[in-house]
């Protein structure tokens, strides 16, 4: 194995679960020249991973123009004279550049009927299943590769230089001398794993009384508008930080954060990995399959009879699984995994 490209998920949080088994890629093969396919909007994630060779961002439109990008990602792939790809997601479409790029060892999942585009693909058996997602990951490239790596190895590349633009961004507009606590208030499937935006509102004002803690909001820009309407609502005056960060940035600055609250979300994930004390508030979802990882995180869930269903919104409209949440629920989780820990963040 000389020239090994990894075809990423598509998602924040999924590719935190896939960083053990992409380590283990590194440690196993040092001499290789590795590369990651990732989608434009999330390669910043990689801005502090020097233990990669080449991160290749792609983007794709829709229409003919997606036609059209994607024939051009082929091309540029090919001619990188990859000999092996190894493919995280589970979709035909990922398999099928991999394949018409004339990668020689295609290693994947059989999902989605494309093993016959793969040159080795197995079948996710029902164990796996049952464990935590980033098993996959592990799973896939000891099979394939028979790698052994080790899924509690969740170790998030910080780029110093963001660390910096956000220590300096925090300076320019905290008031309040407490910790700091992020909080993810959107959650880009849907409704059903949005815990109210008043609930937070009230959570930021308990805070603030309670602690002189200090609140700074996250998201994509798509999630700016919810993360200003809680804000608004709150009397003490958060930080909103959604839509001015890139995804190197959020990294950097869940980084500098004594807390982190929110949905099933992307920078649950990130946060968690990074050893942040982590409460994760989970409705329609399954904690044990994709909750947060790490002995700083805590899951607050309240199942009901329909729950988990895996639904974007509620089929009943009441969305009670997650409105039975509280304040008080919230705020006992951040001070169990805040015992033994240190303010570390700056007024």
């Amino acid at each position: 194995m000389d020239r090994v490209l990894i075809k990423q998920v598509n998602w924040l949080g999924d590719l935190v679960m896939t960083l053990p088994a992409t380590r283990a890629v590194r440690d196993a093969f040092p001499r290789a020249s590795i590369s990651l396919l990732v989608r434009q909007e999330l390669s910043g994630f990689y801005d502090g991973a020097d233990w990669i060779d080449e991160v290749l961002p792609y983007r794709l439109v829709s229409g003919l123009g997606s036609i059209a990008g994607q024939l051009r990602l082929i091309r540029d792939l090919r001619a990188r004279n990859f000999d092996t790809a190894v493919l995280f997601p589970r979709s035909f479409s990922s398999a099928l550049w991999i394949r018409l790029a004339g990668i020689p060892r295609r290693i994947g999942w059989s999902d989605d009927a494309r093993g016959f585009l793969l040159s080795e693909s197995f079948k996710r058996l029902p164990d796996l299943l049952r464990q935590h997602q980033v098993n996959d990951h592990t799973e896939l490239v000891r099979r394939g590769l028979a790698i052994e790596a080790d899924p509690r190895r969740l170790e998030v590349p910080v780029a110093s230089d963001h660390v910096d633009s956000m220590r300096d961004w925090l300076r320019e507009r905290r008031t309040r001398t407490g910790r700091l606590v992020a909080l993810a208030v959107a959650a880009a499937y849907g409704p059903a794993k949005e815990w109210p935006a008043r609930s937070y509102s009230a959570l930021i004002d308990r805070l603030a009384a309670d602690f002189d803690t200090e609140c700074v909001l996250v998201g994509s820009p798509g999630e700016s508008a919810r993360c200003r309407a809680v804000a608004d609502a709150a009397r003490a005056a958060p930080l909103v930080a959604a839509g001015e960060t890139s995804v190197g940035e959020l990294i950097a600055l869940l980084s500098l954060c004594d807390g982190f609250v929110g949905n099933d979300s992307g920078s649950m994930h990130v946060a968690a990995a990074l050893g942040v004390p982590t409460v994760g508030i989970f409705g329609s979802t399954r904690a044990w399959r994709t909750g947060p990882m790490g002995s700083l995180a805590r899951v607050v869930q309240h199942p009901l009879e329909c729950s988990p269903c895996m639904s974007r919104t509620c089929r009943f409209g009441h969305y009670d699984c997650l409105r039975s949440v509280t304040v008080d629920d919230v705020v006992a989780g951040l001070n169990e995994v805040w015992v033994g820990t240190a303010a570390k963040s700056e007024p």
